[in-house]
């Protein structure tokens, strides 16, 4: 693979300033990395930059950065165990669930159940007095649109609830 006709190419490239993507394109059937590896164990010196990149480059200016920042508290030392700030956060309230919603006529029996009755459950199962929902069912779901609204939650909802300690 490295002939000595190679190994001269390949000087001859590095010291005309090509980079090793260029040299292996140049040399063909070889690949960036080889040329690095080669170039490193023939100990061929770092090229000297050429003059447009001598010149340091302008930068642009950042667009009102100071706006961005939040301001955070100095702490040093073991900040594991460090407070962390608090933050008032309202939350939208939850409407209770309770057994009260689904109306006694329209509850149902395991054995009542069929497709078209909502089979979210009312009360303890151990209890005389469990029930269904067995209102009408959401298209292609188990539940009605309350019960659905209830059981599945977007992934956003379910990620805050998490966090705030809730789920």
């Amino acid at each position: 693979m490295w002939t000595d006709e190679r190994v001269e190419h390949l000087k001859k490239l590095w010291n005309d300033g090509l980079s090793a993507s260029q040299i292996a394109v140049e040399l063909g059937g070889i690949t960036r990395n080889a040329v690095i590896g080669k170039v490193h164990r023939l100990g061929l010196s770092g090229r000297a930059k050429s003059p447009a990149s001598t010149v340091p480059r302008q930068r642009k200016p950042r667009a009102s950065a100071a706006l961005m920042r939040v301001a955070r508290p100095a702490l040093r030392g073991n900040t594991a165990l460090a407070r962390l700030p608090s933050y008032e956060v309202e939350h939208e309230p939850e409407p209770e669930i309770s057994a009260e919603i689904v109306p006694m006529g329209q509850r149902c029996s395991l054995l009542e159940l069929n497709d078209s009755k909502c089979r979210w459950p009312i009360g303890d199962p151990g209890a005389p007095d469990f029930a269904f929902c067995g209102g009408k069912t959401a298209e292609g779901m188990p539940y009605c649109t309350y019960h659905a609204r209830i059981a599945y939650q977007p992934v956003v909802e379910r990620r805050r609830e998490k966090r705030n300690g809730r789920g």
